[in-house]
């Protein structure tokens, strides 16, 4: 049913029932035909809603949106009305005539109720006709509302593809509603499967309102890739797939419960795309059951658009297949070789026809050719190049493996053409290139990864020069949105003969200290024989005979860690690099030099979690590895090896038994890192509170005492008078554990004099911290608390208010045990959370939010666990959400303080838990400006004070994509440099995770505003941002 034939439909219906609804009026005075008639208005009321029905069911997917799911609603709201007057109308009816009679009687002395009912029914009826305007139809206001809610996710088009009667033949496929969930594009390598996909997927159809996405599997997970072990390939699908489901916002931590367990991880993709309506994009599919598992799926409007060059792939019966054959890409081969010469069609030689044919119009091909002739317009080049690519193509080696005969023939074509291209760089071009065949680019590998593998071969000069030909020449592909690197299929299977070379290359024919520099790289990022032959070598160049060799390889291990794509693969790497380092790590700090000491101390820092140092800090003591690095701190000038051995000093201390924090204490020389403190010393300040805190914990009043004496406190105070932000912050955290944790010794830092001198900011924050340990006056008398309890459960609303004022004075005296522990015994909490509540007073509803945040406050976590009772969280959030902008800003106050309070992490917990993240982050598709305003401060709070389950949340629910993609937003550049602020300021993470979190933010910013008016502003502002919080040890990380 189309939507002029809804709107007809339900016109015509509700016509009828007005036609109906007449004629039981005429009834009402001749009782005998009043059954009939009202027969006749049930059967339309029937009719009416299976419309209904109807309709609902066919946009069930679109009621993501909350305003689409008013809308739908308004025929079925017509029908509630309805409904009780037509029974009340059947029960006057089915009364007996005798009854009728006394009816008609008394109905001409008190008014007929049967008259009145029928009235009611057409006013209704009327009504929802004029709201209708007899032209509109549900369906079209609906479909109307969904174009202006925007995609959730969307796939980019391959530059140079032009559009072909065959990618507009596989959109109508998509279109049509009985066709099957699955098409399926095969055809040979580099034809353009992948183009003519993306291609469609761009521009999804209408019918995909959450837009379409990219699953790229390749031959990486298939059953050949893993040498036939099942259990391999399964963990490799589940790997797959988990990282779609993060991609379409899936929890990290429900995933991280699956354990990688593959029938888990569809367990929860079923489960995840119920009610969405996607057009995924499943790319270079190997093995059927893919496919299967995927088409299998229930509850979703999602199709599966496939391509593969698999035959086995082929046998999918319940598929619209669509076959991309030579005759097909003719039609578009001339289009793709004048995009990639930048030539016009006047410009182009005559033997241009005559390369198509020798590329047998293979795009790829095609594309390769067409960019190694760029700009060439004379005869003879094209000549040769015709004449060229037939002697490659002879000499070009055989594919190691591939699907058919067919495909073989075609991979010796597109060989030769790469052959070809090669010859035209310049010099070394081809063996950097065969080099990167040792490294696994069927997906992203960072840029730092190439570049180390050519500095390594003594090229670092020509990395961007030769880089820049392989893209242009199309053996490289550069992923726009972040300096990653990967390659087309047919490279792949290009590179599976040369992996050996390679290898012999990077790792053999190149000097000692060459291939200490590169081994750590290929264990992270080679293929899986050459991560075996790389290991092999970490394990030879850490022995202590090779020192040289060991300090190079620590250095490389960390670099290479520090281009991880993300946290996951971060941790990942790290664990695997731990494997290796973990049971060295003992031999390394006694018997070697100062030099791979110092290296050694920096892989610690950036590897090893709190596990490691506790399985290792008494093996280390017993080798007095804490005297040596303590000597090494205190002979060493260099701020790099000061920052990370003081730090695996602290660690260990925190993580070891009391006899170890002693010994630290004893040693670390607290004068060293006092003078790193300095307020031109920016770089090296994120480690050092991360130092300063750890040693807090560990020695508490005695590490204190300690700092004071070095005057670390000193240092603080200047930092909080001339720091930068992050700065700023980190040293008030530092001071307030201090505090805590010092008892005497921390008086004189934070005396009212000395926080006089501070910015308004920092000493309106301290102060208040200060504050609960003031001399305050005895606890009040509990008869006068009990008053005050009485009088809040009054109706009278001024009553209530004057409690609410009464109260402020006990909550701030909440940090007494005593006046606590009567708060909690009372029913004050549970009465202040339902007067959030709407319904009740703005005033009222204000002071409440007030109240809460003071009691959270002084109250602390015992207070925040008995308003978590009462879900205090949920009704702030949902306040504000409210239209009332006061009232918005009282509830995002109270969350705030909330957050950074001493019950901070309980509320984290109810957040992450309740799902008000996922309310926070939908709410920014508001047209409220506020509202949106609230619900972004109250997400760079959370990434703040969040732990990395809460940050990986926010960032899997897309919200940096959010933000810059509002292009009404003057900000963006504002927002999203404060989200990187918050970053800098969370004490949850580590240096390692907070850079590649920090990279991620760049990925999505470039890829999100591309072709926005600010796009170059937006770009410069985030990567200074970045920057400069990365300042803090990013020189650390330099070669």
């Amino acid at each position: 049913m189309d939507a002029l034939q809804i709107v007809s439909s339900a016109t015509q219906i509700v016509s009828s029932m007005i036609g109906a609804v007449g004629a039981l009026e005429q009834a009402s005075r001749n009782l005998d035909e009043a059954p009939g008639k009202i027969r006749s208005l049930e059967e339309f009321m029937l009719e009416l809603e299976n419309l209904v029905g109807r309709v609902k069911q066919r946009h069930a997917q679109k009621l993501h949106n909350p305003q689409l799911e008013n809308q739908i609603h308004s025929l079925h709201s017509l029908i509630e009305r309805l409904q009780p007057n037509v029974r009340k109308v059947k029960k006057i009816v089915s009364k007996s005539k005798v009854k009728n009679l006394a009816s008609v009687v008394w109905g001409s002395m008190v008014g007929d109720p049967l008259s009145k009912s029928v009235f009611s029914i057409r006013q209704d009826l009327n009504h929802w006709l004029e709201l209708q305007q007899l032209t509109e139809d549900i369906e079209r206001a609906i479909d109307s509302k969904a174009k202006s809610v925007p995609l959730l996710f969307k796939i980019s088009s391959d530059k140079g593809y032009p559009i072909s009667k065959k990618s507009r033949y596989v959109k109508s496929l998509l279109e049509q509603e009985k066709s099957h969930k699955v098409v399926l594009i095969v055809g040979l390598s580099g034809i353009g499967k992948s183009c003519l996909a993306r291609q469609v997927a761009s521009d999804p159809p209408k019918r995909f309102i959450h837009g379409a996405i990219e699953l790229s599997l390749g031959q990486w997970c298939s059953r050949t890739a893993c040498d036939g072990s099942k259990s391999k390939y399964r963990k490799r699908l589940a790997k797959k797939i988990s990282r779609f489901l993060v991609q379409i916002g899936c929890d990290k931590k429900i995933l991280q419960e699956t354990n990688g367990d593959l029938d888990d991880v569809c367990d929860l993709l079923q489960e995840t795309l119920v009610g969405k309506s996607i057009l995924v994009f499943l790319d270079d599919v190997w093995e059927q059951d893919i496919v299967d598992r995927f088409a299998k799926l229930y509850g979703n409007d999602c199709k599966y658009l496939v391509t593969s060059r698999n035959e086995a792939v082929y046998e999918i019966t319940e598929a619209e297949k669509v076959e991309i054959s030579k005759d097909d890409v003719r039609e578009i081969s001339k289009a793709i070789l004048l995009h990639h010469t930048l030539l016009t069609e006047e410009e182009l030689p005559d033997v241009g026809e005559r390369l198509l044919e020798r590329c047998g119009h293979h795009p790829l091909t095609i594309a390769v050719m067409g960019k190694a002739l760029r700009k060439e317009t004379r005869l003879e080049k094209w000549e040769n190049a015709i004449n060229n690519l037939s002697t490659y193509a002879t000499c070009a080696p055989g594919p190691v493996s591939y699907v058919n005969e067919k495909e073989a023939e075609n991979a010796v074509t597109v060989f030769g053409s790469f052959e070809f291209s090669l010859e035209a760089m310049p010099a070394h071009s081809k063996r950097l290139f065969i080099a990167l065949a040792a490294v696994y680019l069927a997906e992203p590998v960072p840029e730092a990864c190439l570049e180390a593998l050519w500095y390594s071969l003594g090229q670092a000069s020509v990395f961007s020069l030769v880089v820049c030909k392989l893209v242009e020449g199309s053996l490289l592909i550069k992923d726009d949105s972040y300096p990653m690197y990967y390659v087309h299929d047919m490279v792949s299977l290009y590179f599976d003969s040369k992996v050996d070379e390679a290898v012999n290359i990077l790792l053999t024919q190149s000097s000692s200290e060459s291939a200490a520099s590169v081994a750590p790289w290929l264990f992270a990022f080679g293929k899986e024989k050459v991560k075996i032959a790389a290991e092999e070598k970490l394990m030879s160049f850490l022995s202590i005979s090779q020192e040289r060799l060991g300090v190079v390889t620590l250095e490389a291990i960390v670099n290479a860690l520090m281009a991880s794509k993300s946290v996951s693969d971060l941790e990942a790497s790290s664990a695997s690099f731990r494997s290796i380092i973990g049971p060295r790590i003992v031999e390394l700090i006694s018997i070697g030099s100062p030099y791979i000491r110092a290296s050694a101390a920096r892989c610690m820092v950036n590897i090893f979690s709190r596990a490691d140092y506790r399985q290792y800090h008494q093996s280390l003591e017993d080798v007095c590895a804490i005297d040596k690095l303590a000597n090494l701190l205190e002979n060493c000038d260099n701020p790099v090896i000061q920052t990370d051995v003081s730090g695996v000093l602290a660690k260990l201390a925190e993580y070891g038994s009391q006899k170890t924090v002693n010994k630290v204490l004893l040693k670390i020389p607290m004068n060293k890192l006092a003078e790193l403190l300095d307020p031109d010393a920016e770089e090296w300040h994120d480690s050092l509170f991360t130092t300063l805190m750890s040693l807090a914990k560990a020695g508490k009043s005695k590490a204190v005492e300690r700092m004071f004496a070095s005057g670390i406190d000193k240092k603080l105070i200047k930092l909080l008078e001339s720091g930068s932000e992050v700065t700023q912050h980190h040293a008030m955290v530092a001071l307030k554990s201090f505090y805590e944790l010092g008892g005497t010794h921390a008086s004189d830092c934070l005396r009212p004099g000395t926080l006089n001198l501070l910015p308004w900011q920092a000493r309106l924050s301290l102060e208040k911290f200060t504050l609960l340990d003031r001399n305050v006056p005895m606890s009040p008398k509990p008869h006068k608390f009990e008053d005050i309890v009485r009088k809040m459960q009054e109706k009278d609303s001024r009553r209530v208010m004057e409690a609410m004022q009464e109260l402020i004075s006990f909550f701030e005296k909440a940090n007494q045990p005593k006046v606590r522990e009567m708060i909690l015994l009372s029913p004050l909490i549970g009465k202040l959370v339902s007067l959030l509540q709407y319904g009740n007073p703005d005033g009222m509803r204000s002071e409440s939010a007030f109240l809460l945040m003071k009691l959270s406050c002084f109250g602390g976590a015992p207070c925040i666990r008995k308003m978590l009772d009462y879900d205090t969280i949920q009704a702030l959030i949902k306040m504000m959400h409210c239209n009332v902008e006061d009232l918005q800003d009282s509830a995002y106050t109270s969350v705030h303080e909330m957050l950074f309070g001493e019950g901070g992490p309980l509320l984290l917990n109810q957040i992450l838990r309740t799902g008000q993240i996922e309310k926070l982050v939908h709410s920014l598709n508001s047209k409220s400006i506020k509202t949106k305003e609230v619900s972004l401060l109250c997400l760079q709070d959370l990434v703040e004070v969040g732990s990395k389950a809460c940050i990986d949340k926010i960032f899997s629910l897309q919200v940096i994509e959010k933000i810059a993609l509002d292009k009404n937003n003057s900000k963006i550049k504002d927002i999203i440099v404060n989200f990187v602020k918050g970053l800098d300021k969370c004490k949850n993470l580590s240096s390692a995770e907070r850079r590649v979190l920090k990279q991620q933010i760049i990925r999505k910013v470039r890829a999100s505003v591309r072709g926005h008016k600010q796009e170059a502003h937006i770009i410069a502002a985030v990567d200074g941002s970045v920057a400069e919080g990365s300042r803090m040890g990013s020189s650390k990380h330099r070669k």
